[in-house]
């Protein structure tokens, strides 16, 4: 079965304008989406419950929230299965170190893995997309660091709107040669549609989305094919 579609989402998930998450849930004809609010742990958990019930619900789809927090959640096989048996997975914004630090080497994120190779619909929003990354941009200072590893040869930067030039300059600076930056503002994503082997790129919603290659502004073409994002 072909890989599952791909979502790199700015942030500010469950937001009105996001018309961009109903491709995601009729891409894998999801009638559940399974929430993984793990970056969120130091926020205010009972409304982003709220938010991303009523917020699925919008399209025909019900919301499920893995609360996946610590270590020992991310560990927990029974969590893993609700993940791996999942036909859409959304990954939500708040600390990407927490995030990586809970899910690295972990049952869930193994999980997560398995299912977008067989189908899944997988969108990460802010640090849910970091992450995803294998050079993985601190948003302290713009530097690169370790990230989980899911995607290679392409690396994310959530929140571009929000970002200073300088803080950009730096981390366009800092990447390696060959190595595509993608920008991503608020309520904005970067999709990819795979078959047959082939990838897909394409950008939609309200805010800009930037491309970086060698420190100098670039385009979609850069983007990497199927094979490079997985080797």
């Amino acid at each position: 079965m072909t890989r599952g579609m791909l979502g790199l989402m700015g942030g500010a998930e469950f937001k009105a304008g996001n018309f961009f998450d109903e491709e995601f849930i009729k891409a894998a004809d999801a009638k559940e989406v399974v929430v993984l609010p793990t970056a969120a742990a130091y926020l205010d958990r009972n409304q982003l419950h709220k938010q991303a019930q009523e917020w699925f619900y919008n399209f025909g789809a019900q919301a499920k929230i893995l609360d996946v927090y610590s270590r020992g959640d991310a560990l927990s096989e029974e969590n893993a299965a609700v993940v791996r048996g999942a036909q859409m997975i959304y990954v939500v914004g708040g600390s990407p170190m927490h995030l990586r630090s809970v899910m690295m080497r972990s049952a869930v994120w193994d999980a997560l893995e398995a299912a977008w190779a067989d189908g899944a619909s997988l969108v990460g929003s802010g640090a849910g997309g970091d992450v995803m990354c294998d050079a993985m941009v601190d948003p302290r200072g713009g530097a690169f660091t370790v990230g989980l590893g899911l995607l290679h040869n392409l690396t994310f930067i959530p929140r571009y709107n929000l970002w200073s030039r300088d803080k950009i300059r730096r981390t366009v600076q800092l990447a390696s040669p060959n190595l595509p930056v993608v920008g991503v503002a608020l309520q904005t994503a970067l999709i990819a549609e795979i078959a047959e082997g082939e990838i897909s790129w394409r950008t939609v919603g309200q805010g800009e989305v930037a491309m970086f290659l060698d420190g100098k502004e670039a385009d979609i073409s850069v983007l990497p094919s199927l094979e490079q994002i997985l080797d």
